[in-house]
Protein backbone atom coordinates (compact mmCIF):
# COMPACT_ATOMS: atom_id res chain seq x y z
CA UNK A 1 0.00 0.00 0.00
CA UNK A 2 2.79 2.26 0.83
CA UNK A 3 4.40 2.44 -2.63
CA UNK A 4 1.22 3.29 -4.56
CA UNK A 5 0.78 6.33 -2.13
CA UNK A 6 4.50 7.31 -3.00
CA UNK A 7 3.80 6.42 -7.07
CA UNK A 8 0.69 8.53 -6.62
CA UNK A 9 2.52 11.65 -4.51
CA UNK A 10 5.33 11.35 -7.08
CA UNK A 11 2.50 12.04 -9.76
CA UNK A 12 1.32 14.46 -8.46
CA UNK A 13 4.41 16.42 -7.74
CA UNK A 14 5.38 16.26 -11.55
CA UNK A 15 2.27 17.34 -12.66
CA UNK A 16 2.29 20.14 -10.48
CA UNK A 17 6.14 21.37 -11.59
CA UNK A 18 4.49 20.50 -15.40
CA UNK A 19 2.37 23.46 -14.32
CA UNK A 20 4.36 25.85 -13.29
CA UNK A 21 6.67 25.29 -16.61
CA UNK A 22 4.21 25.81 -18.69
CA UNK A 23 5.36 28.20 -21.70
CA UNK A 24 4.83 31.92 -21.34
CA UNK A 25 4.62 33.79 -24.42
CA UNK A 26 5.71 37.73 -25.14
CA UNK A 27 3.39 39.21 -27.08
CA UNK A 28 4.39 43.40 -28.83
CA UNK A 29 1.21 44.90 -30.29
CA UNK A 30 0.49 46.59 -33.16
CA UNK A 31 0.75 49.85 -31.27
CA UNK A 32 4.31 48.89 -28.94
CA UNK A 33 2.57 47.51 -25.91
CA UNK A 34 3.90 44.40 -24.52
CA UNK A 35 1.40 41.53 -23.00
CA UNK A 36 2.44 38.09 -21.43
CA UNK A 37 0.43 35.03 -22.37
CA UNK A 38 0.14 31.18 -21.76
CA UNK A 39 -1.05 31.34 -25.56
CA UNK A 40 1.19 31.26 -28.68
CA UNK A 41 0.45 34.41 -30.76
CA UNK A 42 -1.62 33.97 -33.87
CA UNK A 43 1.45 33.89 -36.33
CA UNK A 44 -1.03 33.24 -39.51
CA UNK A 45 -2.79 37.07 -39.16
CA UNK A 46 -0.06 38.87 -41.11
CA UNK A 47 0.91 42.52 -39.82
CA UNK A 48 -0.73 45.12 -42.11
CA UNK A 49 1.46 46.14 -45.38
CA UNK A 50 2.63 49.67 -45.99
CA UNK A 51 3.09 50.79 -49.10
CA UNK A 52 4.37 53.98 -50.49
CA UNK A 53 2.18 56.68 -51.30
CA UNK A 54 1.52 60.18 -52.73
CA UNK A 55 1.68 63.30 -50.78
CA UNK A 56 -2.03 63.60 -49.23
CA UNK A 57 -2.51 59.79 -49.51
CA UNK A 58 -3.32 57.69 -46.55
CA UNK A 59 -0.29 55.25 -46.81
CA UNK A 60 2.25 58.58 -46.95
CA UNK A 61 -0.05 60.12 -44.09
CA UNK A 62 0.15 57.65 -41.79
CA UNK A 63 4.03 56.69 -42.20
CA UNK A 64 6.94 57.53 -39.01
CA UNK A 65 3.97 59.18 -37.03
CA UNK A 66 3.08 57.73 -33.18
CA UNK A 67 0.27 54.94 -33.72
CA UNK A 68 -2.84 56.81 -33.01
CA UNK A 69 -2.12 60.04 -34.89
CA UNK A 70 -0.90 57.77 -37.69
CA UNK A 71 -4.65 56.18 -37.43
CA UNK A 72 -6.28 59.72 -37.69
CA UNK A 73 -3.72 60.78 -40.56
CA UNK A 74 -4.20 57.71 -42.08
CA UNK A 75 -8.03 57.65 -42.10
CA UNK A 76 -8.49 62.03 -42.66
CA UNK A 77 -5.20 63.08 -44.64
CA UNK A 78 -4.59 66.81 -44.60
CA UNK A 79 -3.83 68.36 -47.61
CA UNK A 80 -3.19 72.62 -47.85
CA UNK A 81 -3.03 74.05 -51.07
CA UNK A 82 -1.43 77.74 -50.85
CA UNK A 83 -0.30 79.99 -52.93
CA UNK A 84 2.72 83.07 -53.33
CA UNK A 85 2.13 86.27 -51.18
CA UNK A 86 -1.00 84.89 -49.58
CA UNK A 87 -0.83 85.67 -46.07
CA UNK A 88 -3.35 83.44 -44.87
CA UNK A 89 -1.71 80.52 -46.29
CA UNK A 90 1.06 81.33 -44.46
CA UNK A 91 -1.01 81.80 -41.19
CA UNK A 92 -3.16 78.23 -41.92
CA UNK A 93 0.26 77.16 -42.40
CA UNK A 94 1.69 77.84 -39.07
CA UNK A 95 -1.88 76.52 -37.59
CA UNK A 96 -1.50 73.10 -38.73
CA UNK A 97 2.52 72.79 -37.55
CA UNK A 98 1.75 74.64 -34.07
CA UNK A 99 -1.18 71.95 -33.77
CA UNK A 100 1.04 69.14 -34.86
CA UNK A 101 -1.16 68.19 -38.07
CA UNK A 102 0.79 66.12 -40.31
CA UNK A 103 0.09 67.72 -43.91
CA UNK A 104 0.94 68.03 -47.58
CA UNK A 105 1.03 71.25 -48.91
CA UNK A 106 0.55 71.76 -52.66
CA UNK A 107 1.18 75.14 -54.39
CA UNK A 108 -1.09 76.92 -56.94
CA UNK A 109 1.44 79.42 -59.46
CA UNK A 110 0.36 78.60 -62.67
CA UNK A 111 -3.02 78.61 -65.02
CA UNK A 112 -3.11 74.80 -65.03
CA UNK A 113 -2.69 75.02 -61.48
CA UNK A 114 -5.52 76.93 -60.75
CA UNK A 115 -7.77 74.68 -63.27
CA UNK A 116 -6.84 72.04 -61.30
CA UNK A 117 -7.94 73.67 -58.08
CA UNK A 118 -11.57 74.17 -59.90
CA UNK A 119 -11.55 70.53 -60.63
CA UNK A 120 -11.10 69.89 -56.91
CA UNK A 121 -14.34 71.77 -55.82
CA UNK A 122 -12.37 75.09 -54.53
CA UNK A 123 -14.03 78.41 -55.86
CA UNK A 124 -10.51 79.72 -56.48
CA UNK A 125 -9.59 80.67 -53.24
CA UNK A 126 -7.06 80.67 -51.28
CA UNK A 127 -6.19 78.97 -48.85
CA UNK A 128 -8.22 76.12 -49.73
CA UNK A 129 -7.38 72.32 -47.77
CA UNK A 130 -9.33 69.03 -47.53
CA UNK A 131 -9.53 66.82 -44.28
CA UNK A 132 -10.48 63.74 -45.65
CA UNK A 133 -13.13 64.35 -47.72
CA UNK A 134 -14.10 67.38 -46.07
CA UNK A 135 -13.34 70.55 -48.35
CA UNK A 136 -12.62 73.80 -46.51
CA UNK A 137 -12.31 77.18 -48.59
CA UNK A 138 -10.34 80.25 -46.90
CA UNK A 139 -8.79 80.56 -43.82
CA UNK A 140 -11.01 80.77 -40.49
CA UNK A 141 -8.79 79.39 -37.14
CA UNK A 142 -12.42 78.38 -35.37
CA UNK A 143 -13.89 76.60 -37.80
CA UNK A 144 -10.68 74.75 -39.03
CA UNK A 145 -9.95 73.55 -35.85
CA UNK A 146 -13.43 72.01 -35.34
CA UNK A 147 -13.37 69.82 -38.05
CA UNK A 148 -9.35 68.77 -36.93
CA UNK A 149 -11.17 67.80 -33.47
CA UNK A 150 -14.08 66.17 -35.03
CA UNK A 151 -11.13 64.18 -37.70
CA UNK A 152 -9.53 63.10 -33.70
CA UNK A 153 -6.60 65.15 -34.18
CA UNK A 154 -4.85 65.81 -31.29
CA UNK A 155 -5.29 69.35 -29.97
CA UNK A 156 -1.92 69.60 -28.88
CA UNK A 157 1.52 68.33 -31.06
CA UNK A 158 2.52 64.82 -30.93
CA UNK A 159 4.97 64.43 -33.29
CA UNK A 160 8.30 63.25 -32.64
CA UNK A 161 11.20 65.68 -32.87
CA UNK A 162 12.62 64.04 -36.04
CA UNK A 163 9.86 64.43 -38.14
CA UNK A 164 10.23 66.05 -41.23
CA UNK A 165 7.08 67.43 -43.14
CA UNK A 166 7.48 67.33 -47.25
CA UNK A 167 8.24 69.55 -49.11
CA UNK A 168 5.54 71.55 -50.83
CA UNK A 169 5.18 70.52 -54.62
CA UNK A 170 3.29 72.19 -57.59
CA UNK A 171 -0.48 70.80 -58.19
CA UNK A 172 0.52 70.30 -61.42
CA UNK A 173 3.43 68.96 -63.16
CA UNK A 174 5.90 71.71 -64.52
CA UNK A 175 5.71 71.41 -68.34
CA UNK A 176 8.47 70.58 -70.23
CA UNK A 177 10.87 72.55 -72.20
CA UNK A 178 9.65 72.42 -76.01
CA UNK A 179 12.08 70.34 -78.11
CA UNK A 180 11.00 71.24 -81.52
CA UNK A 181 12.12 74.23 -81.95
CA UNK A 182 15.93 73.39 -80.49
CA UNK A 183 15.82 70.32 -83.09
CA UNK A 184 14.82 72.79 -85.63
CA UNK A 185 17.53 75.49 -85.43
CA UNK A 186 20.20 72.30 -84.59
CA UNK A 187 21.09 71.29 -88.28
CA UNK A 188 21.04 75.05 -88.97
CA UNK A 189 23.68 75.95 -86.26
CA UNK A 190 25.91 72.83 -87.13
CA UNK A 191 26.19 74.45 -90.67
CA UNK A 192 26.94 77.32 -89.67
CA UNK A 193 29.92 75.81 -87.99
CA UNK A 194 31.21 74.00 -90.51
CA UNK A 195 31.77 76.82 -92.67
CA UNK A 196 33.32 78.60 -89.85
CA UNK A 197 35.60 76.02 -89.45
CA UNK A 198 36.45 76.01 -93.23
CA UNK A 199 39.95 77.58 -94.45
CA UNK A 200 39.23 80.42 -96.78
CA UNK A 201 39.83 79.66 -100.35
CA UNK A 202 42.09 82.28 -101.64
CA UNK A 203 41.27 84.02 -104.32
CA UNK A 204 43.70 83.41 -108.15
CA UNK A 205 46.30 85.22 -108.68
CA UNK A 206 46.06 87.17 -111.92
CA UNK A 207 49.86 87.36 -112.49
CA UNK A 208 51.04 83.66 -111.33
CA UNK A 209 51.51 81.39 -114.94
CA UNK A 210 49.16 79.42 -116.87
CA UNK A 211 49.74 76.02 -116.89
CA UNK A 212 48.39 75.85 -120.12
CA UNK A 213 50.15 79.24 -121.48
CA UNK A 214 53.79 78.94 -119.75
CA UNK A 215 55.41 81.05 -122.45
CA UNK A 216 52.68 83.93 -121.10
CA UNK A 217 51.63 84.40 -124.48
CA UNK A 218 49.50 87.70 -124.74
CA UNK A 219 47.27 88.50 -127.39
Amino acid sequence: MLPKVLSLSLMLALLSMGAHAQTVYRIVGPDGKVTFSDRAPDTAAKPAQTTAGTPGSSAAAGAGLPFELGKVAARFPVTLYTGQNCAPCDTARRMLEARGVPFSERTINTSEDLQALTKLGSDSSLPFATIGGQQLTGFSDSEWNSYLDAAGYPKTSQLPSNYRRPAATPLTPPKPAPAAAAADTAPAATETLRRLARPPVAAPDPNAPNPNNPAGIKF
